[in-house]
């Protein structure tokens, strides 16, 4: 990935700034959505998904999110939002809790944007026993693949979020970029935060939803929002750049499902997610 003028470390990186939670009272977090991690026209859902999983972390007496299910239910906007959690089952090994963001509108009424139920555990504690048939993606080195700079064309709407992240994409799957999709529903790419601050368990809850969707590889562009996104973190990541691949087998009835894959530089398959978005409306 591209070097860092000062490299960022865990705690001390614009990603930590920006998942800031505030305790209220107890499970409850005042929260600043940043517009730095807004996409045309709202807040990524990924960035949220970690937003609440730092709540969650915060409330449950296991520190790291294992499975994370998110129904996101009214698009979140940037400006001040309320994280309501609520400890559901605690045990020797896991814990689960809920959690709901809230926002207001100019009249003052609460709206929820999003509802989460997730199950945390203490990764460091799981055994080393790995029996797979899953493999890394294929995707060529960082030096050929291709970034914004590459001349990919602009989203309409807000595309802060790529000026906080550091996406390399599989020239295969780069297709709509120059107005040849190639209709296989597919994404691949190296993975890595601006600057340059190394991934952990939560920062995994935004990478899974950080490429671009594979709507555009089937000809499809505009906002494809997040109906329900479920996310399994199977492991600590390694230092260095993620592997991401995502991909889509079925666009019908206006819906299609999103399958992720992170990888990490140990070959490791961290972070598995399946997500439910509306396909976007253009041709």
């Amino acid at each position: 990935m591209a070097e860092a003028a000062t490299q960022a470390t865990v705690g001390n990186s614009e990603f930590d700034r920006d998942t800031a939670i505030t305790r209220r009272a107890d499970g409850v977090y005042d929260v600043e959505l940043s517009a730095g991690w807004t996409i045309i026209h709202a807040v990524n859902g990924g960035y949220l998904l970690a937003l609440m999983g730092r709540a969650l972390g915060d409330a449950l007496p296991h520190p790291d999110p294992f499975s994370v299910s998110a129904h996101y239910l009214t698009a979140s906007q940037p400006g001040p939002a309320v994280i309501r959690t609520q400890t559901v089952r605690t045990g020797r090994t896991l814990s689960t809790g809920q959690a709901s963001l809230f926002q207001y509108e100019e009249d003052g009424t609460e709206v929820e944007r999003i509802r989460v139920l997730a199950t945390y555990g203490d990764l460091d504690s799981l055994p080393d026993d790995v029996r797979t048939a899953a493999v890394p993606p294929a995707i060529p080195p960082l030096e050929q693949c291709l970034g914004p700079a590459d001349g990919q064309p602009s989203i309409p709407g807000s595309s802060a979020i790529t000026e906080r992240l550091d996406i390399k994409l599989d020239p295969a799957t780069v297709g709509w970029a120059i107005g040849a999709p190639s209709g296989k529903g597919e994404m691949r790419g190296w993975f890595g935060l601006a600057d340059g601050r190394d991934a952990d368990p939560l920062s995994l809850l935004l990478t899974v939803d950080a490429l671009p969707p594979t709507s555009f590889e089937l000809g499809l562009s505009g906002w494809t929002p997040t109906v329900e996104l479920t996310t399994h973190i199977r492991c600590r990541p390694a230092p260095g750049p993620l592997r991401v691949s995502i991909t889509t087998r079925n666009l019908a009835g206006g819906f299609l499902e999103e399958d992720a894959d992170v990888w990490d530089s140990a070959d490791r398959l961290v972070a598995q997610s399946r997500q439910l978005a509306k396909a976007p409306r253009g041709q």
